[in-house]
């Protein structure tokens, strides 16, 4: 596991680097980050929830760029409860928060817990405290949103069925696009590369709502039924607990995002990044760069780009102009950073939602 902020970048100052108005989505601006989780507690489990608490805190507490945290009782509802940590910024945060080490440290939790909503944001502005602490940086400029929130899952099939499981992925009905009044699919992609399947998803609104509505569709739970026998993960959709272990760790989180000024539509690609051990944060940091400069040039063919990266798991998706060729070729910087070639994933099918 890797979750030591100076791997990542060097250390905060209280000048953080211009943000770039093209840029709708960056976990590299060393800022601060606030971590905020919503937890709904069963009737009668308040005490235990709150023994498991006292129990994660003292773990969290050891984890290197672990600020402080903050544990919150509702004062109208004695089920909800209001969980916020600070982290230096965002990179060691995610490293912890995808890390096996974390799937193990919240087990106890997930018998007096109801429900979970994690959010988490940059600190932008703020009053008071100590601001002669060098270390608490906040980001510079809010940045621009286009509206969409950008996710992605990935798994591992096992060798051999490669085959069966691309025509099963590439072959199902769309799920209904309309989630609520507020949020909506708008765009699914899939690709494969060797036994590796990648699913980015594009939503508007709120995306957990969005990925619960996915589950529940009848066409994609029979894809997911599916390929069940060639995972190499094992599941049971059934059992909530196997389910929730799973896509924990599928989950493959954006990590940035950069656009071109005008909004245009291309060819999708998806680039696979096999990083070397504990280096998977470090080579989505230079690809962000990467793809800032290229944002910045009117002759690059790349009009949008998304980092994806869990682990030493770093996925690029971009779109280009149409036509032109994909370069997979990385840049001097990154070489020392990979672990075998980049690579250019199959896109298997591409299902955009007609009011998206």
């Amino acid at each position: 596991m890797t979750t030591i902020s100076e791997k990542v970048s060097a250390k905060p100052t209280r000048t953080t680097r211009p943000v770039s108005t093209r840029v709708s989505q960056s976990v590299f601006d060393g800022s601060r980050l606030r971590v905020v989780l919503l937890v709904d507690v069963y009737d009668g489990a308040q005490q235990q929830f709150l023994e498991a608490y006292e129990q994660l805190c003292n773990q969290v507490a050891q984890v290197p760029g672990h600020v402080s945290d903050q544990l919150c009782q509702s004062i109208e509802n004695p089920s909800q409860w209001l969980i916020t940590s600070e982290w230096q910024s965002a990179p060691p945060f995610l490293a912890w928060v995808n890390s096996e080490e974390h799937v193990e440290m919240v087990k106890p939790l997930h018998n007096c817990v109801r429900d979970t909503r994690s959010l988490r944001f940059h600190v932008v502005r703020e009053t008071g405290g100590p601001a002669a602490d060098a270390v608490r940086v906040l980001q510079a400029q809010p940045r621009m949103g286009d509206g969409v929130i950008r996710h992605a899952l990935t798994f591992t099939v096992t060798p051999g069925s490669e085959a069966e499981v691309a025509k099963i992925l590439a072959d199902y009905a769309s799920p209904e696009a309309k989630v609520d009044d507020s949020t909506r699919l708008c765009r699914t992609s899939l690709f494969m590369h060797g036994n590796r399947v990648v699913r980015a998803i594009e939503v508007r609104g709120d995306l957990m709502a969005a990925l619960r509505h996915v589950a529940r569709q009848p066409e994609v739970r029979a894809v997911e039924e599916a390929i069940n026998p060639y995972l190499e993960q094992e599941r049971d959709l059934n059992d909530q607990e196997s389910a929730r272990v799973f896509f924990t760790r599928a989950a493959l989180p954006a990590v940035h995002h950069v656009g071109a000024e005008e909004p245009a539509e291309g060819d999708r690609h998806a680039l696979y990044y096999p990083a070397r051990p504990g280096c998977g944060m470090r080579l989505a940091e230079l690809l962000a760069q990467q793809d800032e400069a290229a944002a910045e040039d009117p002759a690059s063919p790349v009009l949008h780009s998304t980092v994806f990266q869990r682990d030493d798991v770093v996925v690029r998706l971009v779109e280009q102009r149409a036509g032109t060729p994909v370069d997979v070729t990385p840049a001097h910087a990154l070489t020392a950073l990979l672990d075998g070639d980049a690579v250019r994933m199959q896109l298997l099918t591409d299902r955009r939602s007609p009011d998206a």
